[in-house]
């Protein structure tokens, strides 16, 4: 029995000691690159870029801000201030108070991530700002016009969390997002996931395009394998579906142009569940379905995307 011990002992410091060299790893790589400001003692990383009606943009699971940086921001900012916001517990935007830690499985909700970013905004001077959020953004945009109904001039969902849906979650995520999981599953993630995983992940949130060379690199996917990133996302989605049911029950108070840009062919979060039920709950909907794309149109089908910004912003009387 007791070599057992020894042996686990000596498995779970291997690990803890092999996570935390990959991280610096990856720290070193992507560094914060821009802004940070710290609200309510979390820290928040942003990027301000361009000049116009101000656009925010919210990025999904398992990202961060460079998400939107690989070519799509450049084609916004002759005509808007685009805002860039790392989420709580991702890229370089810190946990909110209460949440994180190995043995704490509580997440940030929607409306609370939402709160984080307003006030965010507003120590930054975003005014009337149109709100942009892809694919679990989608979902942060909505509390973004729920609890700001009169200082949101439009909502973009692109590939957007919006209804709730059936069946349940991938397993990896209700191990990730449990209390034991997060304690003891997560550093072996963060310690031994190989690349070829990486870029198996990737291809299938792309599918079926194929994602833009270099686009790992760019986004810096070691950021969201750090044993805190990791958690946080797992948390936030696996426990996100109650929230969207209780939000889903304020949608008619949200009067705003709100414009949805979906692939039909996205499973990842599929058109159906999400962006055409949501056009029969909002009163001032519209949706552009994008034949054959999948998930990731920002990168996949860029000028369309754009289109359905520039119509928000004109819907709002902002051009």
């Amino acid at each position: 029995m007791l070599y057992i011990v020894i042996l686990v002992l000596a498995v779970v410091v291997l690990t803890q000691w092999r996570a935390g060299v990959r991280e610096g790893q990856w720290v070193r790589a992507h560094p914060p690159a821009h802004e940070i400001i710290e609200i309510d003692g979390v820290p928040v990383h942003y990027r301000i870029k361009g000049e116009g009606p101000d656009l925010v943009l919210i990025h999904g699971a398992s990202g961060n801000m460079n998400d939107f940086t690989m070519g799509f921001t450049d084609r916004l900012t002759d005509r808007y201030r685009v805002i860039l916001f790392d989420r709580p517990g991702l890229g370089w935007t810190g946990r909110l108070p209460g949440y994180g830690g190995p043995w704490n499985n509580a997440e940030e909700t929607p409306l609370e991530q939402g709160r984080l970013l307003q006030k965010a905004a507003d120590r930054i001077g975003v005014k009337n700002p149109i709100v942009l959020g892809h694919s679990f953004g989608g979902i942060v945009s909505l509390a973004w016009g729920l609890e700001r109904p009169e200082d949101t001039a439009a909502l973009v969902l692109v590939s957007g969390v919006a209804e709730p849906w059936p069946g349940q979650l991938g397993w990896t995520y209700t191990v990730n997002g449990s209390t034991l999981g997060g304690a003891l599953f997560v550093p072996l993630i963060t310690a031994f996931l190989p690349q070829s995983y990486v870029a198996s992940s990737i291809e299938s949130i792309f599918a079926p395009q194929e994602a833009p060379e270099g686009y790992a690199e760019h986004l810096g996917v070691g950021l969201t394998l750090r044993r805190e990133s990791t958690r946080a996302n797992a948390q936030q989605v696996n426990a996100l579906r109650p929230h969207v049911v209780e939000m889903q029950k304020r949608y008619g108070t949200l009067t705003m142009p709100i414009e949805a840009v979906h692939g039909d062919a996205d499973t990842i979060v599929p058109l159906k569940i999400h962006a055409e039920v949501l056009m029969g709950d909002v009163p001032n909907g519209n949706l552009t379905v994008l034949p054959g794309q999948g998930h990731m149109p920002q990168h996949t089908a860029p000028e369309e995307v754009v289109a359905v910004i520039d119509r928000a912003a004109a819907r709002a009387g902002l051009r």
